[in-house]
């Protein structure tokens, strides 16, 4: 018997949701393996980190300019052109890995290379869905696209870790660039006969002030952009050089290490699922409260809890998440016009990962001078004292869900007030809070900010 498709799953909608999957499969996986792959070759904590750094600084670099760009060029060109560079860099690192002694900076390079192509992805992917569907079914639609690329991160973390102690970290990374090569394919072939070219705005720089403006006059954006510099800091650390050393030394290697991440995607599955009945009337009140759970694995972490109660931690704290990026992604696309959305997005992206480099190479370096124990405790409490302080923030608390928000497709904009948001609201209503600091982000090219 043929499945029919819902109504509100069009072409786009589809081709979207199945690249996601595709590069979950891959990336979830990956993650660990440059972990353990900087390990194989005898590198230490904080070679590791240095690694995970190098990925995240040009990330950091580029991701003002890839908004623009964005914004300008059609979206899903740079999205395609994106994954033929993470394609090559994923490529290049398996080969390494594969056929020799791979050395420190070569496996930096190739780690700063697929931080590039992140950069300039984020930005024209950050709305892309909601904007391929409108109307009352945005949210849910969202939520089953979350739950699609979740329920590939459960797979593709759990395989990766059994794949990583059977075959090596190399085949994994292998794994990485054939799905971003498969995800672009899917990508190229996104129906956008019916978007207008965009007109030439002022100049890059007049883009990037403009961006800058929209985001600076919203204080429900700005507060939350700040927390999460340091809440993504802390979990990129615990999750890229801490959480890989603690499984190594107390857990038994990667694939215990595997299993929780994949509790964590499952987490998720649930998360979304629950949100495509759950409608909070106060979206970034609800989200944020959801952030609160992510100071419990570094947590467990440090205790070490075994790998059973670790694994219980992480899907816990992957249903709370999920509940945070979906009302996120549904508060943002009802508060940013659509023609900057993609300029502001890049600099949520800065906000919230403009630490994290500086976060992972210096993890090493802080284990040896206060104790791994004390650092997780450490980046446990900051998190759940950041969140406190948000919640301090009026706007935060009382940004109000629109039931009508109808997000425009790609190349249609969303009707304007003379304020420049949509359905009529005034542009400075409180509404956007980050989504890139959830674990295993900086491994994928379907995260949203925060």
């Amino acid at each position: 018997m043929k499945m029919k498709r819902p109504a509100w799953a069009g072409r786009n909608y589809t081709l979207l949701t199945a690249a996601a999957v595709v590069t979950g499969l891959g990336s979830s996986g990956a993650l660990i393996a440059a972990a353990f792959a900087v390990l194989g070759a005898g590198g230490s904590a904080t070679d590791v980190g240095l690694v995970a750094a190098a990925r995240t600084v040009p990330l950091v670099i580029f991701l003002l300019i890839g908004g623009a760009i964005a914004d300008r060029l059609p979206r899903h060109r740079v999205m395609v052109a994106a994954n033929v560079l993470n394609c090559v860099s994923q490529g290049a690192f398996a080969l390494l890995v594969l056929t020799g002694e791979p050395r420190l900076w070569q496996m930096a390079l190739l780690s700063a290379l697929g931080g590039t192509g992140q950069a300039f992805f984020a930005p024209a992917a950050e709305g892309m869905v909601l904007a391929s569907v409108s109307g009352k079914q945005s949210g849910r639609a969202f939520a089953v696209f979350r739950m699609g690329m979740n329920g590939a991160n459960i797979g593709g973390a759990a395989l990766g870790g059994a794949l990583i102690a059977a075959v090596g970290p190399g085949w994994v990374l292998a794994v990485d660039a054939a799905a971003f090569a498969l995800a672009g394919a899917l990508r190229a072939f996104l129906d956008v006969r019916g978007v207008p070219p965009r007109e030439p705005g002022d100049g890059l720089l007049a883009d990037l002030r403009d961006g800058w403006r929209e985001v600076v006059s919203r204080r429900w954006l700005w507060s939350i952009v700040l927390q999460f510099a340091i809440v993504n800091a802390v979990v990129a650390a615990a999750e890229a050089v801490y959480g890989p050393l603690v499984a190594q030394e107390h857990l038994g290697g990667p694939g215990p290490w595997g299993l929780a991440l994949a509790a964590f995607g499952a987490g998720t599955v649930g998360g979304a699922l629950l949100m495509t009945r759950y409608k909070p009337r106060y979206l970034l009140r609800v989200g944020t409260l959801c952030v609160f759970p992510l100071a419990l694995p570094s947590a467990a972490l440090a205790v070490p809890l075994p790998a059973g109660a670790l694994t219980a931690v992480m899907f816990g704290a992957g249903i709370a998440v999920e509940v945070f990026a979906v009302t996120w992604m549904m508060a943002l696309h009802q508060e940013i016009p659509e023609e900057k959305f993609s300029r502001v997005s890049s600099y949520d992206w800065l906000g919230s990962l403009a630490m994290v480099p500086l976060a992972t190479a210096l993890a090493g370096p802080v284990q040896d001078l206060i104790g791994r124990t004390t650092a997780l405790w450490a980046c446990s409490a900051l998190i759940a004292l950041l969140t406190a302080a948000v919640l301090c923030v009026r706007d935060v608390r009382q940004l109000t869900r629109r039931p009508d928000t109808a997000p425009g497709a790609e190349g249609q904009p969303r009707t304007e007030s003379a304020h420049g948001s949509a359905d009529g609201a005034p542009a400075d209503i409180p509404g956007q809070v980050p989504v890139t600091g959830l674990p295993s982000s900086a491994a994928t090219d379907d995260v949203t900010p925060r």
